[in-house]
């Protein structure tokens, strides 16, 4: 929503917006932008606006829910209903005023969006198109998680790339956002079970991502990791346009060589190189799908594999927050966004590679938050021990949970640590540190501020003269 805002006021919309518990980096790029934010869900926040507002768009934070003394949970929502009130939701304001007239480049699944949608929107920009995009992340390419991008002659839809998200459009509107955005290059970057508040299963989130393919042109593609059932399944429903392979031995787009640097082959002959500075195997097939959607429309293999060698990744993406220096090795604190198991694993297992191959004998703490609606209802609860299995210690911020993560974790034995304070959790790991190693954050969220947290006191531990 606070992309989609960064667009109206780039269109010319005059945008306020109100929310709760807005964190960094989208709290920073709208005060940077100059759209005010209101904190909760007030009617009497519209006595400060100068006009009535032409139109409300309602994102998917917004319900009908009720606090326990029976009173709205979101008076603003009761109040443009019983007024009758214009209203829409983002995706249906965003398919009406800005994606109607564009070559939409949609880039969905489980995991990978942020990334692959910023990789390829790099990948355009360095081919000169100039394209719009709306990514759940800043991208440290450009600085912004959004933009309207260039208007093209009159005989060519400019593009737009839009991380094309499954969760649901409103709660007056249960379809998947995705559903709204009718793109003509899709990539399905993988697909398994997540955002159990919203799908009962996996079947139920099959069934978004068909109708997704349905609104594909004839002279659309998709884009589809080959091996995956999941999506073998949802292209089984009905395909209606061409479709690109990436991933396996038998796919269209392969990669051979590490994850840092590897050759990029299309149909058995290599088209392209890439070497850049990203971790991790995912990483490798979300450069394979970028580089597939960025050749359906016209951009060469070898074009876009240079491009991704330059590519900075995105915030919160194994962002390093900071480093401790001690006398023999740095102790370094990284951020990212990783909080489904598969994605917890992967993230770990890419800067296991990373250390070994600069040979680095350095330990990985991971300081994690299962803090997504799917993690907190404990559906995932039993892939966390595998998913954390090569780090050598484990501490997860138990607030707010419903399940015992102490007897969830108890695989990983005396290297599990648990808290439900952040301030115990952040002692509990600044005790355990070791010099080099490296301690990695996981949370979809501001995660109570832990990086600084840790900086400040491994630095009070290690250098108690600063």
């Amino acid at each position: 929503m606070g992309g989609l805002a960064a667009i109206a006021r780039e269109a010319g919309f005059t945008v306020t917006g109100c929310d709760a518990g807005v964190y960094p980096p989208m709290s920073d790029q709208l005060a940077a932008l100059g759209i005010e934010l209101v904190e909760g869900f007030e009617v009497a926040q519209l006595e400060t606006l100068s006009s009535p507002p032409d139109l409300f768009v309602v994102g998917n934070v917004v319900s009908r829910a009720r606090q326990s003394d029976g009173s709205p949970k979101f008076p603003l929502m009761e109040h443009i209903l019983d007024e009758g009130l214009p209203y829409t939701s983002g995706p249906a304001w965003l398919r009406e005023h800005v994606l109607r007239d564009r070559h939409v480049l949609a880039v969905a699944g489980t995991h990978g969006k942020t990334t692959t949608s910023a990789m390829l929107t790099w990948v355009l920009m360095a081919a000169g198109l100039e394209p719009g995009f709306l990514i759940g992340g800043v991208p440290l390419n450009f600085g912004v998680s959004a933009r309207l991008g260039a208007h093209a002659p009159q005989e060519k839809r400019p593009y737009f790339v839009i991380e094309a998200d499954e969760y649901d459009t409103a709660f007056f509107d249960k379809r998947s956002k995705f559903v709204h955005y009718a793109p003509r290059t899709a990539i399905l970057n993988n697909l398994e079970f997540d955002h159990a508040d919203i799908f009962d299963n996996l079947a139920a989130i099959e069934r978004q991502f068909a109708h997704l393919l349905r609104t594909i042109p004839s002279s659309g593609r998709v884009v589809v990791e080959a091996n995956n059932d999941a999506l073998k399944r949802v292209m089984e429903q009905g395909l209606y346009c061409s479709a690109d392979t990436f991933g396996v031995a038998d796919a269209d787009w392969q990669a051979h060589g590490n994850d840092s640097r590897f050759d990029v082959f299309h149909q058995g002959t290599q088209v392209g190189t890439v070497e850049w500075k990203l971790t991790g195997a995912h990483n490798q097939r979300n450069a394979l799908a970028c580089i597939a959607a960025a050749n359906h429309i016209g951009i060469p293999a070898a074009t876009a594999c240079e491009a991704l060698g330059r590519f900075e990744n995105v915030r919160r993406r194994m962002e390093l927050r900071g480093r401790v220096s001690t006398p023999t090795g740095d102790i370094h604190v990284i951020d990212d966004f990783a909080h489904h198991p598969t994605a917890i694993k992967t993230t770990v297992l890419g800067l296991r590679q990373q250390l070994d191959r600069a040979g680095t004998a350095a330990r990985i703490l991971a300081v994690f938050e299962p803090r997504s609606n799917t993690m907190k209802t404990g559906a995932m609860k039993d892939l966390l021990p595998a998913s954390l299995s090569d780090v050598e210690m484990a501490f997860c911020f138990t607030q707010g949970l419903s399940w015992d993560a102490k007897t969830v974790l108890a695989p990983l034995g005396e290297r599990a640590v648990c808290e439900d304070q952040i301030d115990a959790l952040v002692t509990q790991v600044c005790e355990n540190a070791q010099p080099n190693d490296r301690i990695l954050c996981m949370s979809n969220g501001g995660f109570s501020g832990v990086h600084d947290r840790l900086l400040t006191q491994l630095k009070k531990r290690f250098t108690p003269e600063a």
